[in-house]
């Protein structure tokens, strides 16, 4: 069912038998109108919930070429891949006159909607997300197509929507991975990853999964674990590296993960990477900022970012007709450093 566009100043002018000009005047409270005539319209704002559409507004009285907005929404800024992914975009939409608004979900369902209903309401020229972890309903993302926004998503996407997306090759990239530790000597790898409601988490651990099959190693679901971020790696692996056949290799959906892994080895004593290898996903800069270097999977972030948004800005400007899905693979690269042989 689709949410009812939010009211606009032509809404209550048409009510009102008024201009719209009227009710822009009387809205900020310009004597030029009667007090009788801005109490009635400023009434019905208010009980009609009505929010001003603030750059709208700053365009329609611009001396300049107006600026053309775009929203992006990501589940959070610090994270290496995440900033690079945004330096891309910026990039791409600055060379076509574009600027952006961007916002942070906190992996926050309820934030999410917030900030599309947020970016709606400011009238924005389209929007570019990855979904928050805990998001299982998309009745905010439906609500942007069914009124006309172009969206495009990217890393996280959302396979209930039929929007476009920019992801990376994360089964290849997962499944090369790990065959390389295969043919360096790791026999027994453990696999840290997301939740598999997400779809690269899903992608990277049949990557894994089909590697092990490829060159003959038996998958052990006991090898699997729900760990994507460094605090949570360094809790659960001590007992992973205490069992009686500890794994001699570790894959890691992201780079924080890896190097939790990592300095936990090394703190009980491991030698990585001869007794245990270690491989991640991202490399961002912590990547070689610890010791020994990692061997992780490249995601070219900005190079996702930049064809993000050129795909949204193609859809706002027409190029791309508004009810066409685009969907873009980046390809990853393995980076092989000091954790693997």
């Amino acid at each position: 069912m689709k949410e009812k566009a939010p009211l606009t100043m032509k809404d209550i002018a048409h009510e009102l038998g008024v201009s719209v000009a009227t009710v822009s005047r009387a809205l900020k409270d310009s004597p030029r109108i009667s007090a009788e005539r801005r109490s009635a319209i400023q009434k019905y704002a208010r009980e009609h919930n009505f929010t001003p559409n603030t750059i709208a507004e700053s365009l329609r009285f611009a001396r300049v070429q107006p600026v053309k907005a775009i929203g992006v929404i990501m589940p959070e800024f610090t994270h290496f891949y995440f900033s690079s992914v945004l330096s891309g975009i910026e990039e791409e939409a600055s060379s076509r006159g574009y600027r952006i608004l961007v916002a942070q979900s906190g992996e926050s369902y309820e934030r999410e909607v917030s900030i599309c209903h947020s970016f709606y309401e400011n009238k924005v020229c389209g929007i570019i997300v990855s979904q928050a972890k805990d998001t299982h309903r998309y009745d905010h993302f439906q609500m942007l197509l069914d009124n006309g926004l172009p969206l495009v998503f990217f890393d996280r996407i959302c396979t209930g929507i039929d929007a476009s997306r920019v992801v990376v090759d994360d089964y290849m990239g997962a499944f090369n991975a790990v065959s390389y530790m295969i043919e360096t000597g790791c026999t027994r790898i453990a696999f840290y990853g997301s939740s598999m409601t997400l779809e690269i988490s899903k992608n990277r651990f049949n990557g894994y999964k089909d590697a092990l099959l490829k060159h003959g190693l038996q998958y052990d679901p006991e090898l699997t674990f729900i760990c994507d971020n460094r605090t949570d790696a360094e809790a659960i692996t001590p007992n992973v590296l205490k069992r009686d056949m500890p794994p001699n290799g570790f894959f890691a959906i992201n780079d924080d993960t890896a190097i939790g892994i990592l300095y936990t080895a090394k703190r009980m004593g491991f030698h990585v990477p001869n007794d245990i290898a270690i491989c991640g996903f991202t490399n961002g800069q912590r990547a070689v900022a610890c010791d020994p270097m990692l061997t992780t999977v490249e995601q070219r972030g900005k190079r996702v970012g930049e064809e993000a948004a050129s795909i949204l800005i193609d859809q706002v400007e027409g190029h791309i007709p508004s009810d066409k899905v685009i969907k873009r693979v980046v390809r990853t690269r393995l980076v092989v450093r000091g954790t693997t042989k």
